[in-house]
């Protein structure tokens, strides 16, 4: 009589590698057969507008924060079979909550975050609003301790990243600029290590005339010089107060500047031109931080 060779054991089985936070045996083909049912049909509309209010976050700990932060954005998780155990809470809840989550590939990833440096984890969530910065303002204009950063020509989403994670860091509530949209890349948020859920992004035309706004609103306006203007150490910083950082290879516009009220230098040797925008940012923020303690 012919013997049927067993079927080979597994380590790890569909169930566990999908449900990590639960060691119940694999669903009836009932069951499996509602959870793979092909999704509604949705129109080609509908979808490019989703997209386009849906941002990418990537990083353990970017993903983290946005999960902690805002759950009810959460659209969609792709992570990996060895990441798959640290968020078992999020995949349970998107579960829970009848939303995908998907575990891939390394290549997978790389595609769907369309980076190297995705961390294992990528989330789809829909994007922060965007507040203007004239609402910002008139909301919280009873505030009297307030410090907001400007960003004159800053686009670099690794500088916009570690400037987010220091305005977390220190309590900053916003950055003024042009396109907020950019806080929202993939970069940035990654770089952020999660700070960029804890900092407004607030909308302006045109930056001369929000920093007269801030100005009527009872703000100091604070700009920084690798070349003149008075020691960071040695200067008493409002308690309300716009400090605004340039581009790094021109600085601030001559429009900004000449706005200013207080002009800043960061102390050094003098044997490097400058500091990089991200770390200028995050000095200036700490000392305001320490006064106002």
């Amino acid at each position: 009589m012919n013997r049927k060779t067993p079927a080979p054991l597994h380590k790890k089985t569909q169930t566990e590698l999908q449900k990590p936070w639960t060691k119940t045996k694999p669903a009836s083909a009932k069951t499996a057969e509602i959870r793979t049912a092909a999704p509604k049909t949705v129109s080609a509309k509908v979808l490019k507008q989703n997209r386009q209010e849906e941002a990418k976050i990537y990083g353990e700990n970017a993903c983290r924060v946005a999960f902690l932060q805002r759950p009810e954005a959460l659209v969609r998780l792709y992570l990996s079979e060895q990441m798959a155990p640290k968020f078992a809470d999020l995949m349970k809840y998107l579960a829970a909550h009848k939303k995908a989550y998907h575990v891939v590939s390394e290549a997978e990833l790389e595609k769907v975050a369309g980076s190297q440096h995705h961390g294992g984890v990528v989330l789809l969530a829909k994007r922060k609003a965007v507040l203007s910065l004239a609402s910002y303002l008139t909301h919280n204009s009873r505030k009297k301790q307030d410090c907001l950063l400007a960003l004159d020509g800053v686009g670099n989403p690794h500088n916009l990243g570690a400037i987010a994670r220091s305005c977390a860091h220190f309590g900053i509530s916003g950055i003024v600029m042009k396109d907020p949209e950019l806080l929202a890349h993939g970069a940035a948020a990654r770089t952020a290590e999660g700070g960029v859920e804890f900092v407004e992004g607030l909308s302006c035309d045109n930056l001369p005339l929000a920093l007269q706004l801030c100005k009527q609103a009872g703000y100091t306006l604070v700009t920084t010089s690798s070349h003149g203007g008075v020691s960071l150490y040695g200067s008493q910083l409002p308690a309300k107060v716009v400090i605004v950082f340039g581009e790094e290879m021109f600085g601030v516009s001559q429009s900004v500047a000449k706005s200013a009220d207080i002009a800043l230098q960061i102390p050094g040797t003098g044997k490097v031109e400058s500091l990089n925008v991200s770390v200028a940012a995050s000095l200036i923020l700490g000392e305001w931080y320490r006064q106002q303690q």
